[in-house]
């Protein structure tokens, strides 16, 4: 399995192979699945893109430019990449396949749900929250028989909750944009993956979710660098 010089790399097998995930950093990962390259919201302020495998599907989870970046698409997109966005990225990305939530949709041989992704305590000073119900997306991706939950801009939701059969999740802990640690603890209790990864950090310390789920350990927790 490829490694990426500078970025961390785990793999997880799957029923269909192995699934290499690289940690590019901030909210932006690389999946590598047979000999296929998935990016989450690419960001050129974490990574050189010219250097890493060009995209044969991109997922974007909403139009704020840490997670919408156009020289980061350029860098690693090319007339064959599949481009999965919410409805609200139509502006900058007119050509890309929208899914909105609750939709599903199979691309090569992974299975994608769009699921929610909102606040509902954190906001702006106008009140309005950071992040309003139904704009931007969470994906659940089946890779096989592993389903990996990629939870985007967030807070601990019902639609969250609710999730069945996570084996890894990757929950956002950026202040105040998205999650307390106790938040992501509670959200974790709630659908058990398997694995869990704090990403998106930010300035938050990641260990602080090591402590609060240390009663649980069918829940492994990971730190890589995400901030």
């Amino acid at each position: 399995m490829q490694r990426h010089a500078g970025f961390e790399t785990d793999v997880i097998p799957t029923s269909q192979g192995a699934l290499a995930i690289t940690f590019l950093g901030h909210g932006s990962l690389l999946f590598e699945h047979q000999d296929r390259a998935i990016y989450v919201d690419p960001y050129s302020r974490v990574a050189d893109y010219t250097r890493l495998p060009h995209a044969d599907l991109i997922l974007i989870t909403h139009e704020h430019g840490d997670h919408l970046d156009p020289a980061a698409l350029s860098q690693v997109r090319t007339e064959d990449t599949a481009v999965i966005i919410p409805a609200v990225c139509l502006a900058q990305i007119p050509d890309g396949l929208v899914m909105r939530n609750g939709d599903t949709q199979q691309v090569f041989d992974i299975q994608i749900e769009a699921v929610p992704a909102y606040n509902v305590v954190h906001k702006r000073e106008t009140g309005a929250p950071f992040h309003p119900p139904g704009v931007g997306n969470g994906y659940v991706l089946g890779f096989g028989d592993t389903r990996v939950y990629v939870a985007g801009d967030t807070e601990d939701i019902p639609e969250m909750r609710s999730l069945q059969d996570i084996d890894v999740a990757f929950l956002p802990m950026n202040l105040p944009y998205t999650m307390t640690p106790e938040m992501v603890a509670n959200a974790a209790r709630a659908f058990s993956p398997r694995i869990l990864y704090p990403y998106h950090y930010g300035r938050t310390d990641p260990n602080e979710l090591v402590r609060l789920l240390k009663d649980r350990p069918d829940i492994e927790v990971r730190i890589r660098d995400l901030a």
